[in-house]
This record gives structure tokens, sequence and C-alpha cells, in this order.
């Protein structure tokens, strides 16, 4: 059975719960038996890219062995690509080409999702119309609002401590007036 792509571009800020809602879907995705391991890797740039000629693809490949029946995590994903760089000297582009390939290898026991900042993703995904046709799903994360601030600070507060009856109003102030 070769299943379509389910390959992901997640954008947004750091602090945006990329990285949390990737958990969430490398689990909802083993719960459903649609990934044996449900497990989430988490990479960057320097665990993709070598320092020599000829160890950039092996590294990318055993990171794609690691991540079999799971999600592979590509944090800052942008960094591979580096548009007027010269290229002979960055083997970013060798990774972003074996990534290519073993993503269309792997569709059907592996998930990948690429994140970082959303103009940053954008010109990674101009800048390789190979790695754009295999992620079909592009999310993304929105800064949260001050008062989604507040509510998430409340729901840690409540679960983890105890507090006095003054802490809530005064965070309250606080969160209402960043800027």
């Amino acid at each position: 059975f070769n299943r379509p792509a389910m390959h992901m571009c997640f954008t947004g800020k750091p602090g945006t719960a990329k990285t949390s809602v990737a958990r969430l879907v490398a689990e909802i995705l083993k719960d459903n038996d649609i990934l044996s391991e449900g497990k989430l890797i988490e990479v960057d740039r320097s665990q993709l890219v070598g320092k020599f000629v000829g160890h950039t693809a092996p590294q990318v490949k055993d990171m794609f062995d690691k991540a079999k029946g799971s999600v592979l995590f590509i944090d800052e994903a942008y960094s591979l690509y580096r548009a007027h760089d010269d290229n002979n000297k960055d083997f970013g582009r060798e990774a972003l080409d074996t990534l290519i390939a073993e993503m269309e290898n792997h569709r059907s026991d592996m998930l990948v999702i690429m994140a970082g900042y959303t103009d940053e993703m954008e010109k990674l995904m101009l800048g390789n119309s190979g790695l754009a046709s295999r992620m079909p799903y592009t999310l993304e994360f929105p800064n949260f609002t001050r008062e989604q601030l507040y509510e998430i600070f409340c729901l840690m507060v409540k679960k983890k401590f105890k507090y006095d009856d003054e802490l809530l109003p005064c965070a309250k102030d606080y969160f209402l007036g960043l800027s």
C-alpha cells in the first residue's frame, strides 16, 4: 500500500506551539495505525548537513532510518537553503536533495514536518519546487494573543502550583498590559 504524501510545513515564530503540535500529530497518527511508532524525532541543520564531502547524504539517510514509523521534525528547516551562497561550499543543498528523495521513498512509513519562520520557509519552498510538491500541507501558527497567553499561564499555574488568590488578577493585568 502506497499512501499519498502527508508531509507538512509548519510556519510561525518561536513559541507558537509548532513542536507541540508535531508531537500531537505523531500520537494521533500512531493511535490511528497510520504510523507504527508515532515518535517525534527532532533534528536541525547540524544533524543533517555533513562537514565534509560525502557525509551529508548518509547523515540524512541515517535520520530517516531513525524516524521510520514516526515523525521527523526538522526545526529551522529554512537553514538548509541558501539561495545566494556558493552551493559548492554549503552541503545544505545536498541535504535537501537527499531529503526529497527519502521523503518520496518513505511516504508510506513516516511523516516529515519542516518548521520555521514564515518568510524563510516560503523562500525555502519557492527555492525548491521538488520539496514544495512533496509537502502538500502548510500550517501557519499565529502568535498568541495577550488573552491566550494569560489563559495558558492560568492553566499551567492551576495544574502545577499552589498560589495566592491575588496572583491571577495581577497576572491578568500583566498579560493584558503587554504591547
